[in-house]
């Protein structure tokens, strides 16, 4: 009877103990501040309070074709977590990695300047690139002046990439899928 009582008792402390950590996972502090939060199927976008939503949405400027090409209706109206949703699915099909348990994050500083912030809170370096995707936070970082379809899919790329191998391929692989990403949105006659 005391040997249930001690096994019972260990697990309630495991059962806590693992609860506190999942609580605590998700309340990482990348000092990205105060954010307006939309949910999509494959990203949960959070975007600074000064941004308007109809300028990163024709910025981002996902095509009727893009939806046909992953295979959602035209008349579906799209906003930005739909978009990125389109984005996410196109990434899939170009680099022919296609996950379907995914979700991930996309922060979208108002600036530059909020950016480089970020980037140097995190990684103690001053000079941030005009977007980056974090895998530890699983987080696309990028700014306002740096939303394009573009520099999206390529950090999506980057998210894809990282979450499709057991083993992660080199830094320089990864670099050229992404690109290629990026290469074939530009290419497809819409992208920046």
């Amino acid at each position: 009877m005391a040997f249930i009582r001690k096994t019972y008792k260990i697990t309630i402390i495991f059962v806590i103990a693992f609860f506190l950590k999942i609580n605590t996972s998700f309340a990482v502090d990348d000092g990205f501040g105060a954010a307006k939060k939309i949910e999509g199927k494959y990203f949960t976008v959070y975007y600074s309070p000064q941004l308007e939503i109809p300028k990163l949405l024709q910025q981002l400027n996902i095509s009727p074709s893009d939806n046909l090409l992953v295979g959602r209706p035209l008349d579906q109206g799209l906003g930005l977590a739909d978009m990125l949703d389109v984005l996410f699915l196109r990434a899939c099909d170009i680099l022919d990695m296609h996950l379907y348990s995914f979700h991930g994050t996309v922060k979208i500083g108002k600036d530059s300047i909020q950016l480089n912030n970020i980037y140097n809170y995190l990684f103690r370096k001053n000079v941030a690139p005009r977007s980056f995707y974090v895998y530890d936070l699983n987080t696309i970082y990028t700014s306002a002046d740096n939303f394009s379809r573009g520099v999206i899919g390529h950090e999506i790329g980057h998210a894809v990439i990282s979450h499709y191998f057991v083993v992660q391929p080199s830094v320089k692989i990864q670099e050229v899928l992404a690109m290629y990403v990026e290469y074939q949105l530009k290419r497809s006659g819409q992208g920046n």
